[in-house]
């Protein structure tokens, strides 16, 4: 085993379970100088590459499955796989709600037909709102692996600083039942009309 090949196993087996309802697994792990622990989530979901691919493009439907997600907004398509998005995010009282802008980037890899979706958030692509605090470090990924008979396994992994004065009681409810509700939620999603017959032509089923 080579150095590389044994430090990626040793930063994988520091992913520890956290929560776990109905197939969706949560899981924590440390990251350096923050104190904000990084989140997986897992499960196995009906649907089509594309199905999927057409929710997460949907960035104004994303309110509707995206744990305290309002004020959707697409900001800019720069091709059918890229664009951006602003999003705020709600917080329990009396805390600031927060907001960011998201950069999505779909690709798909031709041998494993494994699709990547990248959302890197940007700091000022939209002016500072003075009731908000915007959140301008966080990188988020989801991995969709196809698998028989029309299911597909989804990761998602998220590194944020929510930016601003966060009590740990509040942190907890977002890094647990957040990604449970979420997938919740998006497992309801897949099905719609909206996304059903979805194509396109980077991804290939």
């Amino acid at each position: 085993m080579t150095l590389l090949a044994g430090l990626f196993v040793q930063a994988q087996s520091t992913w520890k379970l956290a929560t776990e309802k109905e197939g969706i697994k949560v899981y924590t792990r440390p990251v350096p100088n923050s104190k904000i622990k990084a989140l997986k989530a897992d499960c196995i979901m009906d649907g089509k590459l594309s199905q999927f691919v057409a929710v997460i493009l949907d960035v104004a439907g994303s309110e509707k499955w995206v744990y305290h997600a309002k004020n959707v907004k697409l900001l800019k398509q720069t091709s059918p796989s890229e664009l951006y998005y602003y999003s705020e995010v709600a917080v329990p009282w009396p805390f600031e709600n927060r907001d960011y802008i998201a950069h999505i980037i779909v690709n798909q890899n031709a041998k494993t037909k494994i699709v990547t979706i990248d959302a890197p958030c940007l700091p000022d692509m939209v002016p500072l709102k003075e009731s908000l605090v915007r959140i301008v470090h966080s990188t988020g990924k989801w991995l969709v692996a196809p698998l028989p008979n029309n299911k597909l396994h989804v990761t998602y992994e998220i590194e944020v600083d929510p930016a601003g004065a966060v009590p740990a009681w509040l942190i907890n409810l977002f890094a647990t039942k957040g990604p449970l509700e979420t997938f919740e939620k998006l497992k309801l999603e897949l099905p719609k009309p909206a996304y059903k017959n979805a194509r396109f032509d980077f991804v290939t089923e």
